[in-house]
């Protein structure tokens, strides 16, 4: 990227920001008239029409008119859209479908068009833009970016639309603009062998020592990365000595053939690396890019667990968000690093927030963004250009704070993901948290960790599933699930109360190197994109880890 370059481009991202800055001094007026706007837009199509989108003037006419809706609603109509008919729910036609993970359930598509490529652009940028700010004020810069997500789409509907992971479906309609942006070519992310990728990607991004950020949709692909880096930071440093891409790599011929013309020898780099290498007898990010400013991906949910680990790979590279999204859209916006807490998106949709008391109601009372409150937990609904309307997701999220007159929020978990052995709902966040204090306490490092229930008691057992990183044992591990069974009464307080009386004790797993690597294979089996890979920390499929091997089970004294 030229510095003439990237000087317009943070210009660009910095107006952006300002705008939206702007808008959260006044965020209820700043929701209804992006909801208005949106009405009018949709008014002639068939949703519009059968709801009256016209004659809606206001957020209450809105929310008295239109039903509270989950996925299996629109699927009839999203369908319809997918064999190529057009102003079902939107008026514009739809010009790609994001394909939600399917870790959760069956995968969902999620009409994109134009105007909500837009809306998503918009956000992107103003996330760059807080970027910048926040590394400006630590004497950082922002600069080229190495990003191992595929550019390849999943396939294409009967109509010909085509249809894959949202950051899929980013990357390809703004490919000028990324393609300024990355430190390796765009052409690497066409490579369809994931690890062939990766590796490529690194290679061509160890070229520029000056790198500054990396960025990957989940801590677990960042730290995926890191390890591809050191297990292959030999091979590496040899291709860039003698300029060659490497034989090994499955490589699509035509692609092989348009890198081998771009990559070249650097063997003053290489021998830079392979100094750095035999110095500290690794390469980790942090040493082959020592001005790297930032790490960019997911905050909240399950992610504080995998951020433990971050340190051994790079050291204190601060942690940016940039957004929260799915494929459904944007929720928020992070403006600083190292924060779990982000500005609600609101040039990105209407939202409104179901407190707790009323996640059991069909139709539940909403409170919209100027009304929830520091500290409660709230279901989220999204109403966007997508053509969804008070969609229910299932994210629920932690109101941390305000933004000016704007709420900041942290994804916590996905409403549906519980575990219980009776009725005590345990839920990813309460395990995350759990499991990230014991790390820090029993100074033991985890690959990762599944929380199941055994399969043939009544009431079940949690069984806490770990895999120890190999160089560092857990010496005590009955203290070690002794601690969790009480951390975790700490945190939930449900399970504290029916662990009394109801819920027996928790047994300890540790499964054999490896176990985790085999579930994840099983994933993308399934046909899950290895850049939507998301671990599930609970489950209540008792088959989900069938066929592991487990070293060593431990239960305390009273099982």
């Amino acid at each position: 990227m030229s510095n003439f370059v990237q000087k317009a481009l943070l210009y660009a991202t910095q107006q952006r920001k300002n705008i939206f800055i702007k808008k959260t001094r006044n965020a209820l007026s700043s929701q209804e008239q992006f909801l208005i706007n949106l009405l009018h837009f949709h008014k002639n199509t068939e949703l519009g029409q059968e709801y009256l989108f016209n004659n809606i003037t206001t957020i209450e006419q809105f929310q008295q008119r239109i039903p509270i809706w989950e996925y299996s609603n629109y699927e009839p109509y999203i369908q319809r859209m997918a064999q190529g008919e057009r102003n079902i729910l939107t008026p514009d036609p739809v010009v790609y479908f994001n394909t939600t993970s399917g870790s959760t359930g069956k995968q969902k598509l999620i009409p994109v068009t134009q105007h909500f490529q837009s809306t998503l652009r918009r956000a992107n940028l103003t996330s760059i833009g807080f970027l910048d700010t926040a590394l400006r004020s630590r004497s950082l810069k922002f600069g080229k970016l190495l990003v191992t997500n595929t550019a390849n789409i999943t396939g294409r509907t009967t109509s010909g639309i085509a249809y894959g992971p949202g950051g899929t479906g980013v990357m390809r309609m703004n490919k000028m603009l990324y393609q300024q942006l990355f430190a390796h070519p765009y052409t690497l992310l066409e490579v369809s062998d994931s690890m062939s990728r990766h590796y490529l990607c690194l290679l061509f991004a160890l070229r520029d020592a000056s790198m500054r950020g990396i960025i990957a949709n989940f801590p677990m692909l960042v730290l995926r990365t890191c390890q591809y880096l050191e297990r292959y930071a030999e091979d590496l440093i040899q291709d860039l000595e003698f300029g060659e891409i490497a034989s090994w790599l499955k490589l699509e011929p035509e692609i092989r053939n348009a890198l081998e013309k771009q990559f070249f020898a650097a063997p003053s780099r290489a021998a830079q690396l392979n100094s750095i290498l035999k110095t500290n007898g690794k390469l980790t990010p942090k040493l082959a890019w020592s001005n790297l400013s930032f790490i960019a991906t997911a905050r909240g949910g399950t992610s504080n667990f995998y951020f433990e680990r971050f340190p051994d790979h790079l050291e204190d590279t601060p942690v940016f968000g940039a957004v929260y999204a799915s494929a459904e859209g944007t929720f928020s916006i992070y403006s600083d690093l190292n924060t779990d807490g982000s500005i609600l998106a609101l040039e990105s949709g209407f939202f409104e927030f179901v407190p707790q008391d009323q996640w059991e109601e069909a139709q539940p009372k909403t409170l919209l963004a100027t009304e929830v409150k520091v500290g409660e937990f709230y279901r989220i609904l999204m109403t966007n250009y997508s053509g969804l309307y008070r969609y229910d997701n299932g994210d629920v999220i932690e109101v941390v704070g305000f933004y000016n007159k704007t709420p900041l929020i942290t994804f916590r978990y996905r409403r549906g993901g519980l575990l219980s052995s009776t009725t005590e709902k345990t839920t990813e966040s309460h395990a995350t948290q759990v499991m990230q204090a014991l790390q820090q306490e029993f100074g033991v490092a985890l690959e990762d960790f599944c929380i199941t229930l055994t399969e043939n008691d009544f009431p079940a057992h949690y069984l806490v599933n770990i895999e120890l990183i190999s160089d560092r044992p857990l010496s005590n591990p009955q203290a070690f699930l002794a601690r969790f069974d009480q951390k975790l009464q700490e945190i939930n307080v449900y399970y504290g109360a029916k662990r009394q009386d109801q819920v027996p004790p928790p047994r300890l797993r540790i499964l054999v190197p490896g176990s985790f690597a085999i579930i994840r294979q099983r994933q993308l089996q399934k046909g899950i994109p290895d850049s939507q890979l998301k671990f599930p920390h609970i489950s209540e499929d008792r088959n989900f880890l069938s066929g592991l091997v487990v070293e060593q089970e431990v239960r305390l004294p009273e099982d």
